[in-house]
């Protein structure tokens, strides 16, 4: 069984660019490349979850988004911390376009996308993780039965300010302001399991 940390990618990952897909546009977030090689020496894999509306909508194309990724895989393995896979959900239920305009199993909060990674990676649920930005991704992390980790990157730290505000219980396992207190956290846990 392998140990998994599935990311979200954008405000996770990089600085949210409305519909980033343009590799000139891609800004990795200060403390990502550490918290990945933090994570990757602890012996995690790492997998991209991220849910790509631009391409049901028609504003770029499949290619632009895995082009993207290996651009962004390039910049991270020169700093240690190269992703081991990456997965996009192309569709939309009701903004797509033509064959991406769908009901899915892969665009989160479905599972989709991380049982076709469990297609290639041995998924040990309970020693599994979940880190996004939003409460969709937190959402999808639950289905599928993973520990989830809202940070404060993106739109998380909105996020966490509104439930403190209303007094509402969080839905995800753990708030970390951003992705290295992600990995500090998760390498506890793991080190106490």
């Amino acid at each position: 069984m392998e140990r998994v940390v599935f990311l979200d990618r954008d405000g996770t990952l990089n600085e949210e660019v409305h519909y980033l897909h343009r590799t000139s546009d891609l800004k990795i977030l200060p403390g990502v490349p550490e918290a990945l090689r933090m994570l990757r020496e602890a012996g995690y894999r790492l997998v991209v979850v991220t849910n790509q509306a631009g391409v049901a909508r028609g504003y770029y194309g499949e290619e632009d988004v895995r082009n993207l990724h290996v651009y962004m895989n390039h910049i991270l393995e020169g700093q240690g911390a190269s992703i081991d896979a990456f997965y996009y959900c192309p569709h939309h239920p009701e903004h797509g376009t033509g064959p991406y305009k769908k009901e899915c199993r892969c665009r989160k909060p479905g599972t989709g996308m991380f049982e076709a990674a469990a297609q290639r990676f041995e998924v040990d649920k309970p020693h599994s993780f979940m880190i996004g930005d939003k409460l969709l991704d937190v959402e999808a992390g639950n289905n599928y039965g993973l520990t989830t980790i809202l940070v404060g990157t993106g739109y998380g730290s909105g996020i966490r300010g509104q439930e403190e505000k209303e007094g509402t219980s969080p839905v995800y396992d753990y708030y970390a302001e951003d992705l290295v207190k992600a990995a500090q956290w998760i390498i506890e846990k793991g080190q106490a399991d």
